[in-house]
């Protein structure tokens, strides 16, 4: 059973959110908090394996408690859950410790699944998001082609199709979806792309298969 903590400053979201995730029967929502400084107490307290948190609310926001918890509870996974698509909101959250980044129009079964991934180790990045990071990247001015590293060159077929479907925020379950594959053989292409190129997660591997998207295309 993965426990989940709650936080947003609206008890309707949190209402509606708990009402759709506990149909989840691999799911539990053990508590629920307001803003971040009551979410810090809550971990404290709970100990869960994932927070689904906010981003702008009252006291203490999200960035500032998913630092807070990162440090404290290393083994407490964030996942931030929130309207905001900000390229700042979205760096700053993923550098103060949130495993992964979804806006509120996200289906409910696909919260679930990113709930899952988080709590295994995974990032999990909305649509979108992932083109909002790369903008801080700046543009090569000499447009020359950077070289193709030699682990890069050395992943099979089928392993660049999934890094390129990684590109785009593509969950598990919709890679396996497009591929015509099961997601659990998802999940091992994606541990042998992180270990062969030595990535700690999703969000380093979608910015590498950006940067070399026309080579994994070809």
């Amino acid at each position: 059973m993965i426990k989940v903590i709650l936080v947003d400053d609206q008890s309707l979201i949190r209402q509606g959110l708990k009402a759709l995730l506990e149909l989840e029967t691999d799911l539990e929502i053990v508590g629920e908090a307001e803003n971040g400084e009551k979410a810090i107490e809550l971990v404290s307290q709970l100990q869960p394996d994932v927070v689904l948190m906010d981003i702008r609310m009252p006291i203490m926001d999200g960035v500032a408690a998913s630092k807070e918890i990162q440090q404290q509870f290393p083994k407490t996974k964030i996942l931030v859950l929130t309207t905001f698509d900000d390229e700042e909101y979205v760096k700053a959250a993923l550098q103060n410790g949130a495993m992964g980044y979804l806006l509120k129009d996200t289906p409910s079964e696909e919260l679930a699944v990113a709930i899952r991934a988080v709590a295994k180790g995974y990032s999990q990045l909305g649509p979108g998001i992932v083109k909002k990071l790369l903008t801080q990247f700046p543009a090569n001015v000499t447009h020359e082609e950077p070289s193709v590293p030699q682990n890069l060159a050395e992943l099979t077929p089928r392993e660049k199709e999934v890094l390129c479907l990684i590109a785009t925020g593509a969950s598990n379950r919709e890679i396996a979806k497009k591929l015509y594959i099961s997601e659990g053989t998802v999940k091992n292409h994606v541990t042998n792309i992180l270990n062969r190129l030595n990535l700690r997660d999703r969000t380093q591997a979608a910015i590498l298969a950006n940067t070399f998207l026309s080579y994994l295309s070809s």
